[in-house]
């Protein structure tokens, strides 16, 4: 019975600890990408005197965008390690191969991985689409600062 109740709490754990994580990952994910939008949309490169300026204010925040993309996976394995070490550890306690218990401990553990994906690739293409965007937007400030010179 004692081993149960750790079971279930580690199972808990595990689903809000892990999962709970990855929601957060994709919520300040998307949360970022839209103020990045609206600040994008509403930039004049004409207000900057100096490109690094510009750049500072354009790359500000896309970096935590960058560092979810590529650490939602690593948070998913970690689900998934955990949630096999939990089957294992209780599969040797009771001694006994019950294949219904080894699916659902399975099932659990892999329900992390794919949740670590899914948060990571809308997280990369989002990077990736404010990365272009900066680029366009420092195009932009160039050909005006070439205009201003010639």
């Amino acid at each position: 019975m004692q081993t149960e109740n750790l079971m279930d709490y580690a199972e808990s754990a595990l689903d809000y600890g892990v999962m709970g994580l990855l929601v957060l990952m994709s919520i300040v994910t998307l949360w970022l990408f839209i103020e990045r939008m609206m600040f994008y949309k509403s930039v004049r490169v004409e207000d900057y005197d100096h490109r690094d300026n510009l750049e500072i204010d354009l790359t500000n925040n896309i970096g935590v965008i960058s560092t979810i993309g590529s650490n939602a996976p690593y948070v998913g394995l970690l689900g998934t390690v955990t949630g096999i070490m939990i089957t294992f550890y209780t599969l040797g306690d009771v001694g006994a191969v019950d294949a219904k218990k080894i699916m659902m401990g399975l099932a659990l553990a892999l329900k992390a991985t794919a949740m670590g994906l899914v948060v990571a690739m809308p997280a990369i293409v989002a990077y990736s689409i404010l990365l272009r965007k900066v680029e366009k937007l420092l195009t932009k400030y160039d050909v005006m600062q070439d205009k201003k010179e010639q």
